[in-house]
């Protein structure tokens, strides 16, 4: 396998701006050819669905396009793909739907380590509802998500367990099949948001042992739009319908109004990017994907370690949590800073990173708060060891 970083730094016009991104938790840069897919799609007649005429079957392309994309990124049956303008809107849709079958008393895990995107439909769902919300808790010093505590969260009143694939802050990757082992004895749905993992990491629906997967293409640097996933399409047509359409079947279900096609486009165009990351790549889709983020993984990881130990070898740095299993996503502290100088200081000298109040999420838990914040980056495939070096000066230039 091989990975090629100066061969995919030419995929991405905005790196010209000369700055260093590693800011790629909120989001990575767009390549070139998602660009040209979107604007492509733009300038072709487009219309709605359902007719006869060219515009019209365009349109079904897309869609269709699209659907099998995602499904190759996660190894699942194109016929169980929503899609819509972010996982945020897809999830609360999804908690209003399973929450119509809901009773007082019933219950819900979801977890500390999550990004409030999984966390928050599921507690507005509980609180109309009169259910339960537990938590999973997360070990203070390694910032790993323990599967052995599920075993005594998920009770037999417990209707579903939220978890993160990954953690776009501390980098975290839980053990999800020991999770999903846990939640089927009760026959508790398990939702898996997979947004923060997709980028760096192969996928697979069935292995992960997850009901439905959802994504967020803009974090590997398609377009503004996500996708839900089920693993048995056949559960779509038990939810209720949210559709305009009365005979809405399938995911059609689950998506309001008309799709954005360009953006469509673009997302096909992402998921054909992520699988040509590698040079080696050959077959259909779906192997494709499989060799390109296999190799993306093995990059990734001797570059964060070559990150983290260089931080850790400068004495006024901690660096938050030491997970066994991660993604490319980290945070640290600076003694006697606080993080929003850090960043200042930081993006003075060129390099894009976000400070965290600790305030919330996973850091509150931390206690970052209290010692002024978390600097937080996060590496790209377009990240090179010449910025990580960047990055480790301007941080040592801070004690």
């Amino acid at each position: 396998m091989a990975f090629d970083v100066a061969r995919v730094r030419g995929l991405f016009p905005a790196l010209g701006d000369g700055w260093v991104h590693l800011d790629a938790p909120a989001g990575m840069q767009v390549p070139e050819q998602v660009a040209t897919a979107v604007s492509t799609a733009l300038r072709a007649p487009v219309s709605g669905p359902g007719g006869i005429f060219p515009a019209s079957q365009r349109a079904e392309a897309i869609v269709d396009a699209a659907r099998r994309a995602v499904a190759d990124l996660v190894g699942a049956d194109p016929a169980g793909v929503v899609l819509g303008p972010s996982s945020a809107v897809l999830l609360q849709r999804l908690a209003d739907a399973l929450s119509d079958g809901w009773f007082l008393g019933d219950e819900v895990v979801v977890s500390r380590l999550d990004h409030p995107t999984n966390i928050n439909p599921w507690q507005r769902a509980a609180q109309r509802t009169g259910s339960v919300v537990r938590w999973a808790e997360v070990d203070i010093e390694t910032c790993e998500l323990p599967a052995w505590q599920y075993d005594e969260l998920i009770t037999p009143k417990c209707k579903l367990v939220a978890v993160t694939a990954a953690s776009g802050s501390v980098g975290t990757r839980p053990d999800l099949r020991k999770i999903a082992e846990a939640a089927g004895r009760t026959d508790a749905l398990v939702v898996v948001d997979a947004s923060s993992a997709a980028p760096f990491v192969p996928l697979d629906v069935t292995s992960m042992g997850a009901d439905v997967v959802a994504v967020s293409a803009n974090n590997w640097g398609g377009p503004p739009v996500g996708a839900l996933v089920f693993r048995d399409p056949s559960m779509l047509d038990l939810l209720p319908s949210v559709a305009v359409e009365p005979g809405a079947r399938g995911p059609e279900r689950l998506e309001l109004g008309p799709h954005a096609y360009p953006l469509l486009a673009g997302l096909v165009a992402s998921v054909e990017y992520l699988a040509g990351l590698d040079d080696a790549a050959v077959g259909p889709r779906r192997e494709r994907l499989l060799t390109s983020l296999g190799s993306v993984k093995a990059y990734q990881a001797g570059l964060l370690a070559n990150l983290i130990n260089e931080l850790r070898s400068l004495r006024h740095v901690m660096v938050i949590g030491d997970a066994m299993r991660r993604v490319p996503a980290l945070a640290f502290t600076v003694a006697g800073v606080k993080a929003a100088d850090g960043v200042e200081h930081l993006s003075e000298r060129g390099v894009c990173a976000f400070a965290d109040s600790g305030q919330h999420g996973v850091f509150s838990v931390l206690g970052v708060g209290e010692v002024g914040g978390a600097i937080r980056v996060g590496l790209a495939h377009y990240t090179n060891a010449v910025e990580v070096d960047e990055l480790v000066r301007a941080v040592a230039e801070l004690g």
